[in-house]
């Protein structure tokens, strides 16, 4: 189906959602199974399991900033990067994929230098104690420095979705996985590194995450390319993405503000435990909205393509043939901003 450039837009809309869902729902799960995992590897560090895995817990708030810088970016750019697609107009969105390629590595050096100044003050800010403040910093420390990783693969990983390839980018969530969940034990206990190895495992997997992605945008498979002849940001091409992207940022954040919350006040009545005990909650309670995030993530390139194309009717079929969730909703109405 994909050997058809326009199959977005003309290939039976239940099958291609369901082609494109699946492995967007594959994605997410995997990519809450390897942090559970990182957590588990985290919590049996001899002697000092507990607080270790609740001073990394402390992190998740900041963590959860990053990654919605990166849907600031991402979740504007590739809607409208399909858009163009649908219009026939490839240049047009390569255009808008050099620009968000630009913005991200800026907006990554500027949030780096944050972590690496302000990393302590903002743990301690965030429900740190001085129990586990030095496994917080520890981890922020090293996280810090793969913050372009980070971005770079959450950021343009929705690139490749966007253009209907979700087993691609699927691919690049188990690449990072399978690399995590294998770094993880030989920094944690074979080098005895603790927190700092399993952040370094982090990062490392992000990383080779992020070489895969691009070199899929450089190579001959995609449909649109990233090129430096467009990665000069321009106003008129950035700041439209940024705002479409605004509403995504504000939910995660809030999600991060609510985080805060959680630990600020868990740690004054409940103690170090109580944050540790919260940090395993939430990567658990997050199955509960995977599922729905991954059918989103393939609902958006069918209607914002088609959109692009003017096939109104082809977007209001997609919607009929299934209830949507309000998750999937905001993805059919991004297409009309």
């Amino acid at each position: 189906m994909q050997d058809n450039k326009n199959f977005l837009g003309t290939a039976p809309i239940g099958k291609l959602l369901l082609k494109l869902s699946i492995p967007t729902v594959i994605a997410q799960l995997i990519n809450m199974l390897y942090n559970i995992v990182d957590r588990i590897y985290i919590g049996h560090i001899p002697g000092e399991g507990s607080l270790a895995l609740t001073g990394v817990g402390v992190c998740m708030p900041i963590i959860m900033i990053v990654s919605a810088f990166a849907a600031l970016v991402s979740s504007g750019g590739a809607p409208r990067a399909s858009i163009y697609m649908g219009k026939q107009e490839n240049e047009s969105a390569e255009q808008i994929l050099g620009n968000c390629f630009s913005l991200q590595i800026i907006i990554s050096l500027i949030l780096t230098t944050v972590l690496l100044i302000w990393s302590k003050d903002l743990l301690l800010a965030f429900g740190a104690s001085e129990n586990t403040i030095g496994y917080a910093t520890d981890y922020m420390q090293i996280y810090a420095f793969g913050t372009l990783f980070v971005q770079l693969t959450l950021g343009m990983n929705s690139f490749i979705t966007a253009q209907g390839f979700t087993t691609v980018s699927m691919v690049s969530v188990v690449i990072g996985a399978i690399c995590n969940i294998s770094l993880d034990p030989v920094f944690i206990f074979g080098f005895h590194m603790g927190v700092k190895g399993a952040a370094l495992a982090t990062i490392l997997s992000q990383g080779i995450s992020m070489v895969w992605v691009i070199l899929f945008l450089c190579g001959k498979k995609t449909q649109i390319h990233l090129r430096t002849k467009y990665m000069r940001l321009e106003p008129k091409v950035i700041l439209p993405c940024v705002a479409l992207g605004l509403a995504a940022f504000i939910m995660q954040a809030s999600e991060s503000i609510v985080s805060v919350c959680f630990n600020s006040s868990l740690l004054r009545y409940g103690g170090d435990i109580a944050v540790g005990a919260i940090t395993i909650l939430t990567s658990v309670m997050q199955f509960a909205m995977l599922p729905l995030q991954g059918i989103a993530q393939g609902a958006q390139p069918i209607s914002s393509y088609n959109y692009g194309a003017k096939n109104i009717e082809l977007i209001k079929k997609a919607e009929k043939q299934a209830d949507y969730p309000p998750a999937v909703d905001m993805q059919f109405c991004n297409c009309y901003i």
